[in-house]
């Protein structure tokens, strides 16, 4: 009777429909068709992609200032793009270090620019030289 008892309970204890549910994703797999990935000795590294459904990632990062206590910073920079459900192709461009995370693309929303009057009562702050802004295409740091 016990065994009986046992059996029923395991039974009823089972997993319903186990084999009949839906599955977790409608989609397909999306292949890889092209990937590369670097480890260098030096801690340097890169990375890239691209699937199969036109998505793509890339980034590079090293250290800054190997060696010298209180300068040493990582450095990330990369970029990743798709399309939109909507058709709208999405890129982003972004780079990370010392001075935290940046990230720009169409997409983003952006400040509206600091009015002249507020930029000139910053003359005698003594944080005047603080970074505003990074150019991802050229590299430069436009600080005011």
């Amino acid at each position: 009777m016990l065994l009986v008892i046992f059996l029923a309970s395991t039974a009823l204890g089972a997993p319903q429909n186990f084999f009949n549910q839906p599955p977790f994703s409608n989609q397909h797999p999306v292949p890889i068709v092209s990937e590369t990935n670097e480890i260098n000795p030096d801690g340097s590294f890169s990375y890239s992609y691209v699937s199969g459904d036109g998505s793509q990632a890339q980034a590079k990062g090293y250290l800054k200032n190997a060696g010298q206590k209180d300068r040493e910073a990582e450095v990330i920079q990369g970029s990743y793009s798709y399309t939109a459900p909507d058709g709208t192709p999405i890129t982003v461009h972004w780079i990370a270090d010392e001075n935290g995370f940046r990230a720009e693309g169409a997409h983003l929303p952006t400040p509206p620019p600091i009015p002249l009057e507020i930029k000139r009562s910053f003359g005698n702050h003594p944080r005047q030289h603080r970074l505003l802004d990074h150019d991802f295409e050229t590299g430069k740091k436009y600080r005011f």
